[in-house]
Formats: structure tokens, sequence, C-alpha cells
């Protein structure tokens, strides 16, 4: 007979993934990150549950959004795993390990166009029964 339990480390994975994905979200919102878009890509995804893409309305805005919500992850008790870019200021790239943030000016966002390919590459799951990605 085959368990229908969960996996109690799976779960609160899960849990914790949602619980940083909150402080991202709050720590966006105090910046002023516009146009915030969060995937779940868990299903596609062997590194990261979410990805999260927000646009600043400038480089110095992109890396201020950046600077805090690094500041608020490690002080939520998380650890981030590297921060990529932002030399220009067009894009920075916080790997937090769960969840990975992309912050961009709106061309660069445009140029990239990640919610686009991911939900291509996620919508193939909903062809195959799996739920789409979630918005927020």
């Amino acid at each position: 007979m085959a368990s229908t339990a969960k996996n109690p480390k799976l779960s609160s994975n899960k849990h914790e993934s949602e619980r940083l994905l909150e402080v991202i979200q709050t720590a966006l919102d105090d910046r002023k990150a516009r146009d915030v878009q969060t995937l779940d890509v868990s299903e596609r995804s062997g590194f990261a549950d979410y990805f999260v893409i927000a646009t600043g309305t400038s480089a110095r805005h992109v890396g201020s959004i950046a600077d805090h919500l690094q500041e608020q992850v490690k002080h939520a008790g998380f650890q981030p795993n590297g921060r990529e870019g932002g030399q220009g200021g067009d894009w920075i790239l916080l790997d937090l390990g769960a969840v990975v943030v992309h912050v961009m000016r709106a061309e660069t966002r445009a140029f990239y166009n990640l919610e686009e390919l991911w939900t291509d590459i996620l919508s193939e799951d909903s062809d195959n029964g799996s739920g789409p990605a979630a918005e927020h």
C-alpha cells in the first residue's frame, strides 16, 4: 500500500519559501518597485521555487531596491547566496535560495522578457495537467 503522507521536509521547505517570498514582497513594496511579478517555478526548476521580477525607474532605484531587499532578507534570518549585476544599474539578480529576484529597469526588462519565457515554459506544465504560474 502506497503512503499518502507528504514528506515533512518538503512541506517545511515550501513553507520557508513562502515566508521568504512574503519578506521579499514587503521589501519591494517598501522601495516602490513597479510591476512586481511572481512566478511559481517549483515544478520546472531544480534550484528555486519562485522567480520574482520587479522594475526600478532608474539605475539608482534598481540599486536601492536590491540593497534594501538584501538587507531585509538578512534581517528576517535568511542568508542570500549571491548577487549579480549592478555595474550599469540595468539589472541586479539576487539569489536568495528558494527565490531568485530580478530587479531591472523597464527597458532591460522588456528586452529580456523573462515573464514570457517562463510563462511559455510553465504553460507546458498546464498542458500536462499542472497549474500555470502564479502572479502577485
